[in-house]
This record gives structure tokens, sequence and C-alpha cells, in this order.
């Protein structure tokens, strides 16, 4: 036979180790060109501007 736990672990014990599983939500910011919200630090998917400038070329289709 293979190694079995001595105990059962505890609906306490075994929360507390999965208190650092959860999905945290993304930090979204409004852009200044489109108004849409986008994330953070990161050049808009809709109007493709970063800080007030133009960045990339985005196509309407």
């Amino acid at each position: 036979m293979g190694p079995l736990p001595k105990r059962k672990i505890s609906k306490t014990r075994r929360n507390k180790r999965r208190s650092h599983d959860h999905l945290t939500p993304q930090h979204l910011v409004l852009c200044e060109g489109c108004g849409e919200y986008h994330k953070a630090h990161h050049v808009c998917p809709k109007c493709g501007t970063y800080k007030g400038e133009t960045v990339v070329e985005v196509d309407e289709a």
C-alpha cells in the first residue's frame, strides 16, 4: 500500500489553502479618445490610441 493521510483535512484547513486561488478583476479605465473601457497602460483596441496619441491604425470592419 502507498502512503495515505493519517487524518482527514478539515474544511477550514482546505479552504485556507485555497484562499489565494480566486480570480482578480481586470483594472479597466476609460479611453480619452472614444470613451470605451480598456486595460490600464494598454493601447485602446477600439480606436488605437494611447495617452491621447494614435499609435495603431484600427480597421473598422
